[in-house]
């Protein structure tokens, strides 16, 4: 466990190589603006020392790399009417991920355990993702009066197959290990007893990458190979399941129409309704609008869409309603308003 002294970034300097370290392990490394900070301090810095060619990051602690954004420092901001720091929260962690998906230096994210919303932020942009067995990704965000950003409204349709960018994005979808690779939200996959090795060769390789990118992610392939599990089972049955219901639909209420039809698939699409149900319905709505407006976008373009989109919502009723249901009373019984997808489509046609 971290100490409490402890910088919640941890900064590791070794020849070649700069490690960032999220260092807040008792709330699963959840974001906050310091942090935000130091990490884009920490990359400043190695992109501007030339002997730095890798950079490193990771969480501290055995249960998650990151579970995403600090709910409560949040909530505290559009609960005491400072609605400004929240977006400034959201501006500055947008700048944060836009910086690591534009970095001219490779990037590693060993992302072992939880790595969830603003986690996965992070993760998007860098070159190489690694997942462990233990680890577990989502973007949740919608069952708490919130949809998923961090880019990911643009991102998943350049990572994961048809209909999972829709699928992931409106149900929080949970992909566990090997799941993380097939659909494309990691790109190797080693086992968490090798991860400590695994640090020490890339540290051992960093002071001897070439300087041009591309060719130091090849050096990075040949590194991580001996490191690499190879067997990611298909699911095509799924897979052609999820393409047939969300890609491409144009509204909600074809993604329900559609689910209502499955009869040869029908706990699944039952299953998909009831998690579809449990959410709100304006997150659910803007979340798919958001997909639709912002797919083969650029990165700058969907990172300012989310930020509008992420005011709208934290001022909506439903965040902190949905706050209130899952995270403070846990009573997972959240009033939203309207309460019912053709209610929001209702009350879109009227505006």
């Amino acid at each position: 466990m971290a100490d409490q002294t402890e910088p919640p970034v941890l900064v590791k300097r070794h020849p070649g190589l700069m490690a960032l370290v999220l260092n807040r392990p008792r709330v699963l490394n959840t974001l906050n603006r310091e942090m935000i900070h130091l990490l884009g301090q920490g990359l400043e810095e190695a992109l501007a020392a030339d002997p730095v060619s890798l950079i490193v990051i990771s969480g501290a602690g055995d249960r998650g790399f990151c579970a995403g954004g600090d709910l409560k420092e949040l909530t505290r901001a559009v609960q005491a009417g400072a609605v400004h720091l929240a977006d400034q929260f959201f501006r500055e962690e947008y700048a944060l991920d836009l910086m690591i998906h534009q970095c001219p230096k490779p990037v590693v994210v060993l992302a072992h355990g939880i790595t969830m919303g603003g986690g996965l932020g992070l993760a998007a942009g860098a070159d190489v993702v690694v997942a462990t067995e233990a680890t577990r990704m989502a973007m949740p965000e919608t069952r708490i009066g919130f949809f998923p950003d961090v880019g990911g409204t643009g991102w998943l349709f350049t990572k994961c197959p048809p209909g999972y960018p829709e699928y992931l994005a409106l149900t929080g979808y949970e992909l566990l290990g090997a799941e993380c690779v097939r659909l494309g939200l990691a790109t190797h996959l080693v086992d968490s007893a090798r991860l400590l090795e695994l640090r020490e060769a890339l540290k051992n390789c960093a002071g001897e990458l070439p300087a041009a990118k591309q060719a130091a992610a090849e050096k990075l392939a040949q590194v991580l190979a001996p490191f690499t599990r190879r067997d990611i089972p298909p699911n095509p049955e799924l897979d052609a399941w999820v393409a047939a219901r969300f890609a491409g639909q144009a509204s909600l209420g074809e993604i329900m129409a559609a689910l209502k039809q499955c009869s040869l698939e029908l706990r699944r699409g039952e299953d998909t309704l009831r998690r579809l149900g449990e959410r709100s319905p304006t997150a659910l709505a803007l979340t798919l609008q958001l997909l639709r407006a912002n797919e083969g976008r650029p990165l700058r373009e969907i990172f300012h869409r989310e930020a509008l989109a992420a005011h709208f919502m934290i001022t909506h009723p439903d965040y902190l309603e949905g706050i209130r249901a899952r995270i403070i009373d846990k009573d997972d019984k959240p009033r939203w308003q309207p309460d019912t997808i053709e209610a929001v489509g209702a009350r879109a046609a009227d505006s």
